[in-house]
């Protein structure tokens, strides 16, 4: 009889000599994507060079797009599609050499009324027009990067595209910004609308997000909600005015606005479960008179809801509306609400992230994965996820060794491009595993 701790040793003795023995491994599809991802990162740099210098705002993405078309006419087997829904938005279809889900990657394409301050040599110093006025323009929010990672993981899948078990489509969104028309459709909206999603009929969409978190190349998954709701609301109160000498006389609408700030504030923490999902509103506007003596006829408050419970969503819009047209009434002037519904609870799906943490890993190349907080920014991604899981995922970028960057939206805004290939490599690794896991021929 073999004594136990003896047959342990014959066992790792044997699995040991197995090890020598054994000869080396053809490297997977996901292994090859990966080592040409590596190889591809001075041309993912590029790009994001050319995007970042050159950013244009919502809607207005045309020489961003016509940019973006001309490096996919490189990349053979891509068949593209362009001024989807009337807009600069991108579709570009590559059906692989085997049968397989169809899996769409989505980068935005839009920069922001931002003056860019960081001094690099290829700082933006673009102008445009935003609701008729003229402003500075940059990439703060990283869509630059957005691009060239997905760009960088096309020319992969490109190259791979007789081994590939399944179809990709790309989609480059615009206006994920916003709108410049208060209350019009995000560029998701419009590309869903349009089709964007049918024929081929996708199964999974996948997206990421750059932001200059600490540590860089640190993907940062969520099984569930990542971010907030975004809804927009204008309300526009009426009254007379009237001197200052004699308020008396008038029925001046600051004072309501005043109080509605105060109140929504107020109510939302006391009307909405924190446990079923944060909930905040705030008034970034409040605009009224011209004079300190004149008492003023008008006021205007603007602001947005956010929420990670559509429940609570619900109920905070109602409440804006009730309490903002109560408060006015008890006030003797009235009031105009308007609630845009604009951006929706952004989820990664539970199942299907759980089942990419693999190849968040591999994609990682050792610079680690961590599960995330939500946070209340909004995205438009989940436009296209009405029917189907979405995968979303965060990319840390700071360019400092020690600390995180700037925030989004943020003049200072900066990124460490070496992050770049980590996000290159995600996008590659995720769509790879989802088709050979989900591949029933």
């Amino acid at each position: 009889m073999t004594h136990p701790f003896r047959l342990g040793l014959l066992a790792v003795s044997c699995f040991v000599s197995g090890l020598a023995i054994a000869q080396p491994t053809t490297p997977t599809l996901i292994d090859q994507a990966l080592q040409k991802a590596d190889l591809l990162e001075p041309q993912i740099i590029s790009w994001r060079r050319h995007l970042h210098q050159n950013p244009e705002l919502s809607f207005q993405e045309h020489n961003t797009a016509a940019y973006i078309k001309a490096a996919l006419d490189t990349m053979p087997g891509y068949v593209i599609q362009t001024g989807v829904g009337q807009t600069a938005g991108i579709k570009a279809v590559l059906t692989g050499g085997q049968p397989g889900p169809v899996v769409a990657l989505r980068a935005d394409m839009d920069a922001l009324p931002v003056e860019e301050i960081n001094d690099l040599p290829f700082k933006s110093t673009a102008r445009g027009s935003w609701q008729g006025q003229d402003v500075p323009i940059s990439h703060a929010c990283g869509h630059d990067t957005h691009m060239a990672m997905l760009l960088g993981a096309a020319q992969v899948l490109s190259d791979i595209r007789a081994d590939l078990p399944g179809t990709i489509v790309l989609i480059f969104q615009p206006a994920e910004e916003g709108n410049p028309t208060p209350g019009g459709p995000t560029g998701a909206r419009v590309m869903m609308d349009a089709g964007v999603m049918e024929s081929p009929k996708v199964d999974v969409i996948m997206a990421q997000h750059i932001g200059a978190g600490f540590p860089s190349k640190e993907i940062g998954y969520r099984e569930g909600v990542m971010l907030a709701s975004g809804d927009g609301f204008n309300i526009s109160l009426q009254g007379e005015g009237g001197h200052g000498s004699a308020p008396w006389r008038a029925t001046s609408p600051l004072t309501a606005a005043a109080e509605i700030v105060v109140s929504l504030n107020n109510i939302i923490a006391q009307r909405t479960n924190p446990g079923t999902g944060t909930t905040v509103v705030s008034v970034g506007k409040l605009q009224s008179g011209f004079k300190g003596n004149v008492l003023p006829d008008t006021a205007v408050l603007e602001g947005t809801i956010r929420s990670y419970s559509p429940s609570n969503q619900l109920i905070a819009k109602d409440l804006v509306k009730r309490y903002a047209e109560n408060i006015a009434a008890n006030h003797d002037v009235s009031a105009t609400v308007k609630i845009n519904s604009g951006y929706p609870i952004t989820i990664s799906d539970p199942a299907t992230t759980a089942m990419l943490l693999p190849a968040f890993e591999l994609a990682a190349d050792g610079a680690g994965v961590r599960e995330t907080s939500p946070a209340m920014a909004s995205e438009d991604v989940g436009v296209f996820a009405k029917d189907i899981p979405l995968v979303f995922w965060r990319l840390n970028a700071t360019p400092y060794a020690d600390k995180p960057g700037a925030a989004n939206h943020s003049p200072e805004f900066l990124i460490d491009e070496n992050s770049l290939r980590i996000g290159t490599r995600a996008l590659l690794a995720s769509s790879l595993t989802y088709m050979i896991q989900n591949n029933n021929p």
